[in-house]
């Protein structure tokens, strides 16, 4: 989704729910990530509905060089170029659940509106994770048994991470910004590494926060006007019964209230 099309659907959603910042209120620009997270208390994304879709499979291709274990997908074609491409990643609004040909997903179909970004302790739906990561975000998933200590550093990991402008979707969130990483459980043990990190087209698997790989990894894709399809989107300001409140480390600003109708 072009950014314009995006911002365009979640204002007039955020209108039907309470207005511009009506309902919801505002962090200043100052407040820290986390406090803007958690004030209210976790919200977890909305899970879609309606006609299901099979993804096909995309075509794996050669990584960039750098990071040992790096894997790669097709991503040719985007911005859209009229042309068809076999095998690369698709970029389709759906409005069902999404059954994804590689686990965790690195990109393919998705919910037309995206999910608030930030740290959840418990798994989010794929389809809006996906949107994010058309806009540059990053997503860290782990295996549900991964030790509580793991955990605790992964999330130690996304804070340690700077915070990035994102664009306004109302006079409330101006000037809010966000870590534009999304750290969640996966639902189930089907994970193919304990950890792993996911942008549009390329995925490492890791058996520990440690490693440093993680950030090169984050160093390279987030938010990267190289490798994010829809560079300069938001991952914040979607009413939170749609979106999600995230539990820590989501944007400065609080996100409007209500749900996307």
């Amino acid at each position: 989704m072009r950014v314009a099309g995006c911002l365009c659907l979640v204002m007039a959603a955020s209108a039907c729910s309470g207005g511009s910042g009506g309902a919801g209120s505002s962090a200043s620009a100052g407040s820290s990530a986390s406090a803007a997270g958690s004030s209210s208390g976790q919200v977890l994304p909305d899970a879609p509905s309606g006609i299901p879709t099979i993804q096909a499979p995309p075509r794996s291709v050669p990584a960039p060089s750098g990071i040992t274990g790096l894997l790669a997908w097709d991503t040719q074609g985007w911005p859209g170029d009229g042309a068809a491409h076999p095998g690369t990643l698709e970029h389709d609004h759906v409005d069902g659940a999404v059954t994804y040909a590689v686990t965790p997903p690195v990109g393919g179909p998705h919910s037309p509106i995206w999910m608030n970004a930030g740290v959840y302790t418990a798994p989010v739906p794929s389809e809006r994770a996906v949107h994010n990561l058309e806009h540059g975000a990053v997503w860290i998933t782990y295996r549900p048994d991964l030790s509580a200590a793991d955990v605790s550093a992964l999330t130690a990991f996304v804070t340690r991470q700077t915070l990035i402008p994102e664009p306004s979707l109302e006079p409330d969130l101006a000037g809010a910004s966000n870590r534009y990483i999304d750290l969640s459980p996966w639902a189930s043990t089907a994970l193919p590494a304990p950890i792993v990190i996911s942008a549009w087209g390329y995925q490492l698997r890791v058996d520990s926060p440690a490693d440093p790989r993680l950030q090169q990894f984050v160093d390279l894709f987030r938010n990267s006007a190289t490798y994010s399809p829809e560079h300069g989107s938001p991952v914040d300001g979607v009413p939170v019964l749609t979106g999600g409140r995230a539990a820590t480390d989501g944007g400065t600003a609080a996100n409007p209230q209500g749900a996307v109708s």
